[in-house]
């Protein structure tokens, strides 16, 4: 028999009654969510995961931004995000958008790779973050379906093997896995790294050529010695140096600017929700 798929209700946020989301978990790929959701006027504000992305639009036209360019996938297209890409999203038309969603962990994907490429240790993830592949997307549509039910096990692994497979050997981009090193030294430069640049939109991939490993394995080593990913332990620093600077007596405008927020909003958003109070109120609030 199956393992149960886990499920639970989710609430869109400032959302019409007719949105709605659903997540499920499957435990015999690792405990992947599955997401399924119908968005109107819903928006994404930018973030990460640490897994995969794999999203199947049925419905309307998805906008989103990733690695620094916008997209529009339309209905019957794939979106692929790779853990640790910051990415963002809203509707992409009048009627918004559905979607169904896998988020395998890099380990799962890693496993399955190693099975194609015969054991070679290699590190998966996707060139383009916007595909178009009828076949491949009826295939992921039906492992979806298939994830929610007690279907039999060797089903339910056949599918998946079937459609992953399909989707690393057409749109992956592997490369051998380089070798680790001292990763408290790379972390360590990853951080003096986000520190000197404080005000650039530096992404992943640019601390990890600068520190000599992969995006995965930097992201992960970051969040094991320090517990934080990079993008999480750059805002946090980021809030700490406004403090000392708005203590100084710096216009939280000029703080903003300085220290790389997107403007004086979105650093009070942050400032905010991180002490309690807004920026022009910090001073007096010691």
């Amino acid at each position: 028999m199956a393992p149960a798929v886990y499920t639970a209700p989710m609430q869109a946020t400032d959302a019409p009654t007719r949105e709605r989301a659903h997540m499920a978990l499957a435990p015999d790929f690792g405990g992947m969510e599955l997401l399924t959701a119908d968005y109107w006027a819903h928006s994404f504000a930018p973030h990460v995961h640490d897994t995969f992305v794999v999203a199947l639009i049925e419905r309307g036209a998805e906008r989103f931004r990733c690695g620094g360019a916008e997209w529009v996938a339309p209905a019957g297209s794939l979106v692929l995000i790779n853990p640790g890409e910051v990415h963002s999203g809203e509707r992409g038309c009048a009627e918004g958008w559905s979607y169904r969603a896998f988020y395998p962990a890099p380990a799962v994907l890693a496993a399955l790779l190693a099975e194609i490429d015969d054991g070679s240790p290699v590190v998966p993830g996707f060139a383009q973050a916007l595909v178009t592949d009828p076949a491949l997307f009826d295939l992921l549509r039906g492992l979806h379906a298939r994830l929610h039910d007690a279907a039999d096990p060797l089903l339910r692994e056949g599918l998946w093997t079937a459609a992953f497979g399909a989707l690393l050997r057409r749109h992956g981009q592997t490369r051998a896995r380089p070798p680790q090193g001292d990763a408290s030294a790379a972390v360590a430069k990853a951080q003096a790294l986000l520190r000197e640049r404080c005000a650039e939109a530096l992404s992943l991939r640019d601390l990890a050529d600068a520190v000599g490993l992969s995006p995965w394995h930097l992201n992960r080593a970051f969040r094991q010695k320090v517990g934080l990913p990079p993008h999480a332990w750059r805002n946090q620093w980021r809030l700490a140096q406004a403090k000392q600077r708005l203590r100084a007596g710096l216009a939280p405008a000029v703080v903003a600017a300085e220290l790389g927020f997107a403007d004086q909003a979105h650093f009070s958003r942050h400032f905010k929700r991180a002490f309690g109070v807004s920026p022009g109120r910090y001073p007096a609030s010691r």
